[in-house]
């Protein structure tokens, strides 16, 4: 899908539909949410997820680290899922994962400077920048075993090889090889308690506002793919 065709979903969505996600329980909240930016519709938060799942995973014990990631949610296990993903076992971050420390896991949408000028009415307005996150909190949880690394693994490949279209089988690898990669990695799984959507996309604005900042996001100058991005760094490279 476009993004800004999802940007604008995401608009409307936020308005139709609410489902209750935070709580009051033990998982403090991570971030401020003006009340007409909070989304509560699970399910288009667990879409959100899924489609912009190379997430930040961050913990303060015994150290602030934050690790970039990609990961695969289970919408089905637990009250609000259960997210899935890997890092180095060389990486400290790991010592958190002891089923009793709390991580963030931060999802990042669309996201993009808004102009005074795009607007109606353009007097007594000033800039802003439009985003979509959702942070969800949870205890990190260690997965090792080869059985049990293999089947995370598996799913998260098979997610993104389907995503993209391409035919990579990962059970085709030889498992001497593979089990000797997954010694040097150390799966996690954390059960959602707090889940927060903070969606501001301008959805609080007058409705000739909404249609003319779609025109204008239509019209905005995109930023770099990630393919002109490496192309930039490889030429680079290639003059230092």
């Amino acid at each position: 899908m476009n993004r800004r065709n999802l940007l604008a979903g995401f608009a409307l969505a936020s308005v139709e539909a609410r489902a209750q996600t935070r709580t009051t329980g033990a998982a403090a909240e991570s971030l401020y949410i003006p009340k007409p930016q909070l989304i509560e519709d699970r399910r288009l938060l667990h879409d959100f997820m899924e489609e912009f799942a190379f997430v930040d995973l961050v913990t303060v014990s015994p150290s602030l680290r934050i690790t970039h990631i990609p990961v695969w949610l289970d919408r089905a296990a637990g009250a609000y899922g259960t997210i899935h993903g890997h890092i180095s076992r060389q990486n400290p971050q790991s010592g958190a994962f002891d089923g009793r420390q709390t991580g963030v896991i931060v999802f990042r949408g669309p996201h993009g400077y808004i102009s005074p000028t795009w607007y109606t009415k353009t007097e007594n307005v000033v800039p802003t920048w439009n985003f979509a996150v959702v942070h969800a909190t949870g205890k990190l949880r260690p997965v090792e075993g080869n059985k049990e690394l293999n089947e995370l693994l598996s799913k998260l490949i098979a997610k993104f090889e389907s995503y993209e279209g391409t035919s990579y089988d990962f059970t085709r690898i030889d498992d001497s090889y593979k089990n000797g990669l997954m010694g040097g990695i150390i799966g996690f799984e954390l059960e959602i308690e707090l889940l927060e959507g903070k969606f501001k996309l301008g959805q609080d604005r007058s409705p000739a506002d909404k249609q003319s900042l779609l025109k204008k996001l239509g019209d905005a100058r995109a930023p770099r793919s990630l393919r002109e991005f490496t192309a930039s760094f490889y030429e680079r490279q290639s003059k230092a």
